[in-house]
């Protein structure tokens, strides 16, 4: 609901329990929610995730979601934060991703998600 919903005030939040990684599977929620939130400080959260988990092989969490949420706010922004990650020989090759496509596929995955759950944006 806080993605749907666009509560932006809950950003510190879900940044907190992203990095901490404490819930299973809670991070392909926050993940979709800071994707759906859209703004660079959302990127730089996510960014700062897959920072410190794809240097954890035995990490296995939301690497997926997080590249993938990533990847939107790229698009986005026309930005390219993702691409260090997913370069020849990144920290994605790195950290052992056997299907290289995964954040692809997680990426058009969580754009259907977000089409189909866009609201209009609250006013500011």
């Amino acid at each position: 609901m806080i993605g749907i919903d666009h509560r932006t005030g809950f950003r510190p939040r879900l940044a907190d329990q992203l990095l901490a990684s404490r819930a299973c599977y809670a991070g392909q929620g926050y993940c979709y929610a800071l994707a759906r939130f859209g703004t660079t400080a959302d990127a730089e959260i996510l960014t700062a995730y897959l920072d410190h988990y794809l240097r954890r092989p035995e990490c296995r969490y939301d690497q997926h979601w997080a590249a993938a949420a990533l990847l939107h706010l790229d698009a986005l922004h026309g930005t390219d934060r993702a691409g260090r990650f997913l370069e020849p020989g990144g920290l994605w090759e790195q950290w052992g991703a056997l299907d290289t496509d995964v954040p692809g596929w997680c990426h058009r995955r969580l754009t259907e998600l977000i089409h189909q759950t866009t609201l209009p944006t609250p006013a500011t």
